[in-house]
């Protein structure tokens, strides 16, 4: 395809104040011919006064509708959109000045269907949100779970950061109704349905996650539970590697329980464990304090995926109950 059109699909669930940012590093971006679509998911903090204040800025389109899960807004958001590329971004990311330079030059050089980038922590962000993202990314941790492989015929771009062109969403006919690991099951749909993905490397974005312990938590949890619905809809996606936050977990306890009851000494796997990943993450982010909120963030991380994987596996398998019987809740407040 030589005339690559590009649209931004964001959308949106009570964070007025994260789309500001996501919308101010679009205005700084080095190259603008892009249209932004912000879809406003049924949220009770509405972001249409913001937006309002970037439409003379940017060609922006905002749209309001009922809430049904990121999924489907995205969806939405293409029927809207006028690019014959779309690109996807959550409203908790920030772009870095050539990100879109980037990505039309990445197309235009080698041309692909479907793309993903990867995520950063900012230097501005908080301890905290460093060390979340220390989680989600740390080889100690599940990030070498996610989606990370460069083989162009098995990487699975993320919703967070994806695009991928018309022709996959009339074959695919878009993201499917799930309210999580939707982006994987899309992924997994584009490859079955022949078309090509390619991690561009250099395309990152500034995630900034969840703002909170008990957020992340509840995110990661349905995370694990996500893993085990993909499952039920394509039995060939869970692999070996998907078991080990669960493993870990059931470890965890036992080895805490074994300390109670028989000898403290059982807690030293999991002591060397801690200061692994409080070393690793020091010297990576070249700050001690974030290191040591690392070893709280991936704790929540692994526990809280195995959990979500563990009690879903019960719910979906074993009891055979329907995808959202595993969810505590559809959204993570």
């Amino acid at each position: 395809m030589k005339d690559i059109s590009i649209s931004f699909i964001i959308p949106v669930y009570n964070r007025p104040n994260e789309i500001t940012e996501l919308l101010q590093s679009m205005l700084e971006q080095t190259v603008k011919k892009f249209e932004v679509v912000v879809v406003e998911d049924g949220s009770d903090v509405k972001c249409d006064l913001i937006c309002k204040q970037f439409e003379s800025k940017l060609d922006l389109k905002y749209f309001y509708k009922k809430n049904t899960g990121p999924g489907q807004s995205r969806n939405y958001g293409y029927a809207k959109a006028q690019g014959n590329y779309c690109v996807f971004l959550d409203s908790d990311c920030v772009l870095p000045q050539n990100y879109f330079e980037i990505v039309q030059s990445a197309l235009k050089e080698e041309y692909v269907d479907a793309f993903g980038g990867p995520d950063r922590a900012h230097s501005d962000f908080s301890i905290l949100q460093k060390a979340i993202n220390y989680s989600m990314t740390s080889f100690f941790t599940t990030g070498g779970i996610r989606g990370t492989s460069e083989k162009l015929d098995k990487f699975h771009p993320r919703s967070f950061n994806m695009g991928y062109s018309r022709r996959v969403f009339d074959a695919t006919k878009g993201f499917a109704k799930m309210r999580f690991g939707e982006d994987i099951d899309m992924s997994i749909r584009i490859l079955q349905n022949g078309f090509t993905t390619r991690l561009i490397k250099e395309a990152y974005v500034y995630h900034k996650r969840r703002t909170s312990i008990r957020q992340f938590f509840k995110q990661v949890f349905n995370s694990g539970i996500a893993r085990i619905n993909l499952f039920k809809r394509h039995p060939k996606s869970l692999k070996a590697v998907h078991f080990a936050p669960a493993l870990f977990t059931i470890g965890s306890i036992s080895l805490v329980l074994a300390s109670i009851f028989y000898s403290a000494a059982f807690l030293l796997p999991m002591v060397i464990h801690a200061l692994i990943l409080l070393i690793d993450s020091s010297f990576k982010n070249k700050n001690i304090a974030i290191g040591i909120v690392s070893v709280v963030t991936s704790y929540t991380q692994l526990l809280g995926y195995g959990f979500g994987f563990i009690g879903a596996s019960w719910k979906r398998i074993i009891l055979n109950q329907k995808e959202y019987a595993a969810y505590v809740n559809n959204f993570y407040e």
